[in-house]
């Protein structure tokens, strides 16, 4: 099996280092700069919960033409990257090709085999033009939940600092051998990757709390934790919750918990930047669009109204173009 890591920042290293070390898959990795000669020249070192080190060789390239031809293409990009990245994965895909979504927010295959009257619909704030959907037609499509956290603390070295499930499921619910076969690779490689049904549903719990905390945080500086212990601020954020839940469940999707819940487990987490404030505060584009605009496009779609979700998109737009840090 023959498995690509395209983007291999700090998600895509720690996946490329597990796989690499049991070594049931042929690893490829693509990155550029001094990430990727770090890697060339003393390989990639993964320093995981406890402290303890490993160091890989997977084969590391700087371009899709000298990896050639994979079996699964797994994308950890920003959302916002992708649209530029796509013709560049091209020679990357062969007839057979999977192309694993591990990527933030509603992904482009949203609507791909997805029952309903918006059957095969484009989503145009993460796909403009539907170029996505052309040149990484959803039929390759396996979704990918990233649960897990980890950085990349200096080039080619990555820390992870906790979690290990990665969440598979094909756009049309199905268990496909392709889809099994991932799976079966990652838990060997000692992730927790099971199949799901409806992977819909939990694309919807991870964005319901990242398109309210995330913004927020961007236009208050605030962390995680003081975030949700103001009554100000927590109350915005569930207020778009409930906005988005609303959206979500219009589309047919199954909320397992409630919104308390939901900002309860988010506050275990403690005095965590956002990665949009960290985007922010480094000048970095920030993922408004698959975040935040992507719910408002969808709540114009199915006819509910979202004022907060509204309010909050002009606010946060605003700010990152004062920053440099909107790319839409």
């Amino acid at each position: 099996m023959k498995i690509c890591i395209f983007g291999a920042g700090a998600i895509g290293g720690l996946m490329a280092a597990r796989l690499a070390q049991k070594g049931d898959a042929e690893v490829t990795v693509i990155a550029r700069g001094p990430h990727l000669a770090a890697m060339q020249a003393k390989g990639l070192k993964l320093i995981s919960e406890g402290g303890q080190e490993i160091v890989v060789h997977p084969r590391c390239v700087a371009s899709a033409e000298e990896a050639g031809p994979q079996d699964y293409v797994v994308v950890t990009l920003k959302a916002h990257s992708l649209p530029s990245a796509a013709r560049q994965m091209q020679p990357l895909l062969g007839p057979q090709t999977a192309i694993v979504s591990a990527v933030n927010g509603i992904p482009w295959w949203y609507f791909y085999k997805l029952p309903g009257p918006w059957e095969d619909r484009r989503v145009e704030s993460v796909d403009p033009g539907g170029a996505l959907w052309d040149l990484l037609h959803p039929s390759r499509a396996i979704g990918c939940i990233v649960y897990p956290a980890a950085e990349v603390i200096e080039p080619g070295v990555i820390e992870h600092t906790y979690g290990d499930r990665f969440t598979l499921g094909e756009p049309d619910g199905s268990r496909s051998p392709r889809a099994q076969a991932l799976s079966e690779v990652m838990i060997a490689a000692g992730f927790k990757a099971p199949v799901r049904p409806r992977i819909r549903d939990e694309i919807w719990v991870k964005l319901w709390g990242n398109l309210a905390f995330n913004p927020i945080s961007a236009l208050t500086t605030a962390t995680l934790d003081a975030l949700i212990a103001d009554p100000g601020q927590r109350g915005v954020a569930r207020a778009m919750m409930l906005e988005a839940q609303a959206v979500a469940e219009k589309l047919g999707v199954r909320f397992a918990i409630d919104v308390d819940k939901r900002i309860a487990g988010a506050a275990e987490v403690g005095a965590h930047k956002t990665s949009m404030l960290q985007d922010l505060e480094r000048g970095r584009p920030m993922e408004i669009d698959a975040l935040l605009g992507v719910v408002v496009e969808l709540a114009e779609l199915v006819g509910v109204e979202a004022p907060t979700c509204r309010t909050v998109l002009a606010l946060v737009r605003a700010r990152a173009r004062a920053a440099g840090c909107y790319p839409g």
